[in-house]
């Protein structure tokens, strides 16, 4: 997609430097999933401080049974 955006070029400076990109928009790129990433990763972290996974003894030992058998 061509998108025409108005930057502050010391902006775009740091990006690229960051990123090490070869150009503005392979930068831009990178810095837009990373961000992205970077988002995902901060929701997840959420939903599990709201809904921890809790383990009984039983389960625990089932994931540990099934570990050794690999």
């Amino acid at each position: 997609m061509k998108v025409t955006a108005i930057i502050d070029d010391k902006l775009i400076e740091e990006v690229k430097a960051y990123t090490k990109g070869k150009n503005i928009t392979e930068s831009i790129t990178i810095a837009l999933k990373e961000y992205l990433r970077a988002q995902k990763m901060d929701a997840l972290l959420e939903e599990i401080e709201q809904h921890p996974l809790i383990l009984n003894d039983a389960a625990a030992k089932y994931g540990r049974d099934q570990n050794r058998n690999r």
